[in-house]
């Protein structure tokens, strides 16, 4: 393969299975050059199917992709060179401020117009995922929005895949909740707390690396009256069980992250689990389920 280094360069593969995806992330991750990043995501749900991608300062080394084609035999790697460009100030000017009930999302670059009973939030282009222009986060802070309105007074929340941590610091912004935050990705935590800290919040919000809804820095605080999960469909489904375990009846849960197909069946998982959907909404093509915990606290649903 050519190109001069400093070239960024991505690579793409899809495999089946979600233990497959990560075996192969996890190669990926020990190339020589090492990449800049590594991702596996879901993009079939119905037929098991992931997509795999890394991010090269240079060029990957095509020996190294050889010798993954050949481990993982269902994966033919596409490789592609990233024109050079200020990313940040790109995004800066796509990213203009986006307002989902009574919440403002902006940069710090662009204040925009916001009524003055809005409640701003200021997410930083350059920090990715949760800066409210997804279809994921808008929906849930819609939600949110949706259940003050209805008199919900959150004193305790947890936010799962907190991102940058934009649900968190609306709800600790809103209703002066204690928020436990948690993402499993380093990146995302280091992220979520500076914006936690830039928007006056770090009293009330305490970010975790976790991908459990069980696990002691979340239990400490438990029951919770609101909980956030926008994560993916599978992922939420294996979650349904802990984050049943951390609520009590009346409580909420938002759950994102959802394709329209895929929420019906994120529905029943949780509704086995005595969670019952009371709202969905709809947004390009995703859903945002907004969920009351109906049964007591640890009793499953038959």
């Amino acid at each position: 393969m050519s190109g001069d280094a400093g070239e960024i360069h991505t690579i793409f593969a899809t495999v089946k299975s979600e233990s497959r995806a990560q075996a192969l992330a996890d190669a990926i991750e020990n190339m020589e050059p090492e990449p800049a990043g590594v991702g596996c995501f879901e993009v079939d749900e119905d037929n098991d199917v992931w997509e795999v991608a890394g991010y090269f300062s240079g060029n990957p080394s095509g020996i190294s992709l050889t010798l993954l084609e050949m481990a993982f035999s269902e994966a033919k790697f596409v490789v592609s060179k990233v024109p050079p460009e200020d990313w940040v100030a790109k995004v800066r000017r796509e990213l203009t401020p986006v307002r989902a009930g009574r919440f403002t999302l902006h940069g710090g670059h662009d204040l925009g117009d916001a009524p003055p009973s809005a409640i701003r939030l200021q997410i930083e282009a350059a920090m990715a995922f949760g800066t409210g222009h997804h279809g994921t986060t808008r929906g849930c802070l819609i939600a949110m929005d949706t259940l003050a309105r209805q008199g919900l007074s959150a004193r305790k929340v947890l936010d799962l895949g907190t991102g940058t941590g934009a649900l968190a610091m609306g709800a600790a912004k809103l209703w002066k909740a204690q928020c436990i935050a948690t993402d499993i990705d380093e990146v995302a935590v280091a992220t979520a707390r500076e914006n936690v800290r830039f928007n006056g919040t770090a009293s009330m919000i305490q970010v975790f690396e976790a991908g459990r809804a069980t696990g002691p820095e979340v239990l400490r605080y438990a029951p919770y009256d609101l909980v956030f999960a926008n994560i993916l469909a599978a992922p939420l489904k294996r979650l349904a069980p802990q984050i049943s375990a951390v609520v009590e009846p009346g409580s909420a849960i938002v759950l994102s992250g959802l394709l329209h197909r895929q929420a019906p069946g994120v529905a029943q998982v949780f509704a086995g689990w005595g969670m019952n959907v009371k709202q969905r909404i709809r947004l390009g093509e995703w859903t945002t389920l907004r969920l009351e915990r109906i049964s007591k606290l640890g009793d499953r649903q038959g």
